[in-house]
């Protein structure tokens, strides 16, 4: 599956700014990444991810109404961004970005990838993960 999306991963970057994508796992596994980026790198990035992930879900209550699901998590850091989305159950996009990226339209990009993969990106969480659709 991992060749078969990173082309996709790719359309993202055609936003000016954008930097590096990669989809990874609930349980932080690399499944795929934008060409550019080297495995090492990738891989470090997933498990990251993974992270960042499930600590914004675990902060939903922090704005006091129940229920809320997470959507999105936006890092900022002085020289650039990182977007993280939902990408299927068990599967998050991540995108990392320059400081003067157009923030709506990679997250308008991320999203239409998300859709137009559809099925082929949902994974089934691996036992014990705790992930959540």
């Amino acid at each position: 599956m991992t060749k078969n999306l990173s082309w996709m991963l790719d359309g993202v970057l055609e936003i000016p700014g954008a930097l590096h994508a990669v989809l990874v796992s609930a349980d932080g596994l690399l499944m795929t990444s934008s060409k550019e980026l080297d495995k090492d790198n990738a891989e470090r990035a997933a498990a990251g991810m993974s992270g960042v992930q499930s600590l914004s879900r675990s902060l939903a209550f922090f704005c006091d109404q129940p229920g809320l699901k997470w959507q999105q998590t936006v890092v900022e850091f002085d020289g650039g961004w990182i977007f993280l989305i939902s990408a299927g159950s068990g599967a998050y996009l991540a995108v990392s970005a320059t400081t003067d990226v157009d923030m709506e339209s990679i997250t308008y990009r991320m999203q239409l990838i998300v859709s137009q993969l559809g099925k082929e990106l949902a994974t089934s969480p691996r036992e014990g993960t705790g992930a959540r659709p």
